[in-house]
């Protein structure tokens, strides 16, 4: 059984995980939410204007009152970046799906895959979920990146599975973690070296 904890504030090395609020609008607007390099493989296209971002905003926001809702807005140095968040999640079978996107900006600094390995240590040491997964383009090998970096196993590719919004279809990726592998994982970084 799962034990919800709400989107709580999570600090790693570089990063803060915190709730959004509606003074976030303008800058995801700016940093990501209207870029198509960002979107680019996501299930929504970019924002045409700032007052749909926060349109959006204020629907997260109404839905942090279920202690079930998970998204985070992602802080480097007080700058608002990027998001992730459970996208689905599975009550009976104790899964948890996580979506995330970021500002191109960015990229390649490994900032994804910190946020990720934050909130499924979370989701596992305080939710009590017994698996999480990712799902990603196959033409997008970053986010596989992302994936792996949190100790994730390929578990196959899903053929023609998704149509992106410029019509074409997506071969999906999709990786996984077992509570029972994160907590060997973690017992052996807590093993001293001698």
């Amino acid at each position: 059984m799962l034990t919800h904890q709400g989107t709580q504030t999570l600090r790693t090395a570089r990063l803060t995980l915190r709730p959004f609020t509606p003074a976030d609008a303008l800058p995801m607007f700016e940093t990501w939410a209207n870029d198509e390099r960002v979107t680019r493989y996501l299930t929504w296209t970019p924002h045409g204007s700032p007052e749909l971002t926060k349109q959006l905003l204020a629907d997260w926001c109404a839905r942090y009152e279920d202690p079930a809702c998970y998204n985070w807005a992602m802080e480097l140095a007080g700058r608002l970046i990027g998001n992730i968040s459970v996208v689905r999640l599975d009550e009976r079978s104790e899964w948890a799906e996580l979506g995330y996107c970021m500002g191109f900006d960015f990229w390649g600094r490994g900032l994804m895959s910190e946020a990720a390995r934050a909130v499924t240590d979370f989701l596992f040491d305080k939710v009590g979920v017994n698996r999480i997964h990712i799902e990603h383009a196959v033409e997008n090998p970053a986010s596989g990146g992302v994936a792996k970096n949190c100790g994730m196993t390929l578990e196959g590719t899903l053929r023609a599975y998704y149509k992106a919004h410029d019509g074409h279809f997506l071969d999906i990726s999709s990786w996984a973690i077992l509570r029972s592998e994160w907590e060997e994982r973690n017992k052996t970084a807590k093993i001293p070296s001698e």
